[in-house]
């Protein structure tokens, strides 16, 4: 039998999602089926509206071999399982004489446990267990959750967090999740037989196609022992996002609270000798902490050294001492002895981290008004932990509507610990880079429009020619607003400004959940969006709800950012730049996001103005340009004015 052609399956493929065929996804096909065949990498950026995913599922499913595909968004996940792959598997059967499987496979905590919803959590203030349902006034939010949680017990097949709607708070699932670390195991575990986490691994080694996230594919490169199955091919999708996700779980934290707790766990456990130890560690190294001062540390102070010494041995002789004893008088021994291993050797491990200094990582604190002092520390690049793990022994695609930075891939590249395209590196893999476009018309769909007149903003205080520009803008485009700004206080001030001046409603992060809130801003034409960070990259409003889209400056990273400044002045110091290598890369890369929010789909039409004269005064403006879709530019406020009351008329009279 002939080999069915990928053009074939594509076309089947689409046909089955009643999606249209693009040039761009065709491209997309036929490079990652070459580069699986060849065993070789790329980098491909698709814009919106290419059809990616089945760009990339095609040619995985034709090639016959095991697929993972890390993806960073919840949304996605959920696309690809409950939409693409059934649709594309059945509609490829007929040709492939086969059907694919497929499954979803995430990190343990995010599955229900069975031993601590009926066993109940391992606690620190008594000795024994602690009955949670019990305990929580059924009348409380906590109390209603928990309750749910029990009744979804019973009807759920996953376990699987995603899968509860609505969800709950995450005070609530830790009562009834456990971390790798607090796991009994399979074979010691009562419910082992019925455990999700376990069902969940061993669909996955079934699969041929096999969905996780980005922090899974992290623990996998980090760890040594594997939580993936073996896999011939992986696909990153949104890899843009992967550095930030990995550089999340390369990231250690100390706080005295945690030290307590993992003191209290242990208490029960070992002699009083060795306990208090530990205790006596604690109690240094937070008296250090009530007088931490937000800031990185280039040294080790003193005083913080000589605690996280104390902190490390002691924790050391703990571990040791759990291991070795047993006691049955402790209710449920096994898991109160997991959940106190756990603790501590989580408080070990960070604490010989930072003591051993190395030159590789960055340490800091960061002060909480609430929460107090934390301790982190955080590897300076993770590109070597990339290039080393990621791209051995298999075939690598990393694809996002995001990875050309001022126009070419080596800024991505070099983040993933790849040389500039074309050029062999010693340890450094060879890869090709591949930019199949977007279906849209930008320059006739969008209009970049950059308020050239404002003041250049401040570090701090309002902006009043912005909130005025902001306002009159909104009143031209009708409302259809997504204001996406570079900090919570500059969206709240926004909101709360122009909540008094403007009759159209207008809707700030937090004050509801993000979907409840995308919901409304997508529903009501006239109303406005307020928000940061989720914004620039979670919303997908296409259609005349969003067709204008603010970005009130240049997102660059605080300036008082200690891993973004540590990052940046590292590359000063081989040499490099580090604002371009650094900042601006940051920024371009979230701009472009936020840009996209704006023609989600052919028919869309609308203005992205950045309120940020820096865009089209400063040098490293034409980079930051470069990176953004194609759309028509200008710095002429009455033409941009003129432009949105035009786009507003034709919403109205489509009825919109």
């Amino acid at each position: 039998m002939t080999k069915p052609s990928l053009p074939d399956l594509l076309h089947a493929a689409v046909t089955a999602v009643g999606g249209t065929e693009r040039p761009g996804q065709v491209a997309m096909a036929e490079a990652v089926a070459e580069a699986i065949d060849d065993n070789t990498h790329r980098l491909i950026q698709a814009g919106t509206g290419t059809g990616k995913s089945l760009g990339y599922l095609v040619p995985a499913l034709a090639h016959g071999e095991r697929v993972v595909v890390a993806t960073a968004t919840l949304a996605l996940q959920r696309q690809l399982v409950e939409r693409d792959l059934p649709r594309t598997v059945e509609a490829l059967h007929p040709q492939l004489r086969r059907r694919p499987q497929f499954a979803m496979l995430k990190g343990r905590s995010n599955y229900l446990c069975l031993h601590r919803l009926h066993e109940g959590a391992p606690q620190d203030e008594e000795e024994g267990l602690f009955d949670q349902f019990e305990a929580a006034a059924p009348t409380s939010k906590l109390g209603q959750d928990l309750l749910r949680l029990r009744d979804w017990a019973d009807e759920t097949e996953t376990g699987d967090r995603d899968d509860l709607t609505p969800g709950v708070s995450d005070k609530a699932w830790s009562q009834i999740s456990v971390s790798s670390r607090e796991c009994l195991g399979a074979t010691k575990c009562a419910y082992g037989a019925e455990c999700f986490a376990e069902a969940a691994r061993e669909r996955a080694k079934l699969a041929d196609v096999v969905v996780t996230n980005h922090a899974l594919l992290a623990i996998d490169a980090i760890e040594g022992a594997p939580v993936l199955p073996q896999h011939e091919v992986l696909i990153v999708d949104e890899a843009h996002e992967l550095v930030s996700r990995v550089t999340g779980v390369a990231t250690g934290e100390l706080t005295p609270g945690q030290v307590n707790r993992a003191v209290k766990r242990a208490a029960k456990l070992v002699d009083e000798k060795t306990a208090d130890s530990l205790q006596t560690a604690a109690e240094s190294f937070e008296r250090v902490m009530e007088l931490a001062l937000p800031g990185r540390l280039e040294e080790i102070p003193e005083d913080l050294g000589y605690a996280l010494m104390s902190l490390r041995d002691a924790a050391r002789n703990v571990i040791s001492a759990i291991g070795a004893t047993r006691d049955k008088s402790v209710q449920d021994e096994d898991a109160v002895r997991k959940q106190a291993l756990a603790a501590v050797e989580t408080v070990h491990a960070v604490a010989e981290r930072i003591t051993n200094g190395s030159e590789f990582d960055v340490v800091w604190y960061e002060r909480h008004d609430r929460f107090g002092a934390t301790l982190r520390v955080a590897p300076l690049s993770v590109s070597g932990l990339l290039r080393e793990k990621l791209f051995e022994d298999r075939s690598v695609v990393l694809t996002s509507a995001t990875l050309k930075l001022g126009g070419d891939f080596n800024g991505v590249a070099a983040s993933l610990g790849l040389s500039p395209e074309g050029v062999a590196g010693d340890d450094a893999p060879a890869w090709q880079g591949l930019d199949v476009g977007s279906p849209f018309d930008y320059p006739k769909q969008g209009i970049l429009y950059v308020a050239k007149h404002l003041a250049t903003p401040g570090r701090e205080g309002t902006r009043g020619d912005m909130m005025d520009e902001l306002a009159e803008l909104i009143e031209a485009a009708g409302g259809r607003t997504l204001g996406l700004f570079s900090s919570m206080r500059g969206a709240k001030a926004a909101a709360e400004e122009l909540r008094g001046r403007l009759d159209h409603p207008i809707l700030l992060q937090g004050e509801e959940t993000l979907g409840e809130l995308i919901k409304a801003f997508a529903a009501d034409p006239k109303t406005c969006l307020f928000g940061t960070l989720s914004l620039w990259q979670g919303v997908d409003v296409p259609g005349p709800s969003c067709q204008l889209v603010i970005m009130d400056r240049i997102p660059f990273p605080r300036p008082d950012d200690p891993l973004m400044s540590a990052r940046q002045k590292s590359v000063e110091e081989h040499g490099g730049n580090g604002f371009m290598a650094v900042a601006a890369t940051h920024a371009a890369l979230l701009m472009a996001q936020g840009a996209g929010r704006l023609v989600r789909a052919s028919g869309d039409r609308g203005v992205v103005a950045v309120l940020d004269p820096r865009l089209a005064t400063a040098r490293y403006g034409s980079f930051l340009r470069a990176t953004l879709p194609d759309f028509w530019y200008t710095t002429n406020r009455n033409q941009v004015r003129r432009s949105l009351a035009a786009i507003d008329a034709a919403a109205q009279a489509d009825g919109a």
